[in-house]
């Protein structure tokens, strides 16, 4: 967990907090009502708490905001709840019943094979409404696709915004209602959309560096979409080295046969399988994940172990 000191474009009670690909990044307020957006994923919670704190600066945690309730963006609420009990969580509009009934299938944790302990929700961040972070107001846009309960945070006055997954400076999310049979490639094109006509000068994604060649990432965002509605089985291979490469993250280290009982065994991995590649032996396209991973330098074979390359 990397602490950013204050440099232009953030305001001087921000700061972003760039996390590694298994947690999302952290944008933590320290002034007037203090805040974090997002809280990376539960395996790194401790080190969240600890980034978290020296961002306050002595000061005390108010607010969590969480963007949309995947396990990367909210792994480390129940952990921050814990070191500030008295702190308001704030969720995407359609989960907050989710949340309080704790359904970990339709939070997608169960179907995703991905961890996230229980934590509580006291309110909604609402399309349309603004939320104070820090010192300024922050509007609340809608930014379905990735995920359909998402949203995106802007600052009108330095033009900030916080963009989620919904941009990144090379792409976007996987877009996991297309995975479950629901359309939703249409939905990240009006996203984008709406990130063009907001015409930020600075966007701070939720994975990787902050950038402002905003133009430029709509551009290779645009691009990326256009190819997966041309072939949504290019899609669901992507989403699927996706969910294997984060699961490895997780792991680090693990065996050929752990990879493969996990893949059994995580219902939205099978349900991509037999939607997309029911065509081909199970055993067989998880080799070939592995392969195509390792292929990208993004995973090391030693002999029967799989290791992950940061």
């Amino acid at each position: 967990m990397s602490d950013f000191s204050t440099v232009d474009p953030l305001w001087p009670e921000m700061r972003f907090v760039q996390r590694s690909w298994l947690s999302a990044n952290n944008i933590v307020f320290n002034q007037g009502r203090t805040a974090v957006v997002d809280t990376g994923y539960c395996t790194e919670a401790a080190a969240t708490v600890q980034g978290v704190r020296q961002a306050l600066q002595g000061q005390t945690l108010a607010h969590i905001v969480n963007t949309h309730l995947h396990s990367d963006h909210c792994g480390g609420n129940a952990a921050l709840q814990a070191a500030w009990p008295q702190v308001q969580t704030w969720v995407a509009p359609g989960q907050l019943a989710l949340v309080q009934a704790w359904d970990p299938v339709g939070l997608s944790y169960a179907p995703t094979g991905q961890r996230c302990p229980q934590f509580r929700a006291d309110g909604v961040v609402q399309p349309g409404a603004t939320v104070q972070l820090g010192l300024r107001d922050w509007q609340v846009h809608a930014a379905p696709g990735h995920d359909p309960h998402s949203v995106v945070l802007f600052e009108p006055q330095r033009r900030l915004l916080i963009s989620a997954d919904a941009l990144w400076e090379r792409g976007f999310g996987v877009v996991f209602p297309e995975l479950e049979g629901e359309q939703a490639f249409a939905e990240v094109g009006a996203t984008l959309d709406v990130i063009e006509q907001l015409q930020p000068e600075w966007v701070l994604p939720g994975h990787g560096g902050m950038f402002s060649d905003v133009a430029g990432a709509l551009a290779v965002a645009r691009k990326r979409l256009a190819d997966f509605q041309a072939d949504p089985q290019r899609h669901a291979q992507y989403a699927a080295k996706v969910l294997l490469k984060y699961k490895l993250l997780e792991w680090q280290q693990a065996s050929c046969q752990q990879v493969q009982d996990w893949c059994a065994s995580t219902p939205l991995m099978q349900q991509m399988r037999q939607r997309y590649f029911a065509d081909q032996d199970p055993a067989a396209w998880v080799l070939a994940l592995l392969q195509a991973l390792a292929a990208a330098r993004a995973v090391v074979w030693e002999g029967d172990q799989v290791r992950n390359v940061d």
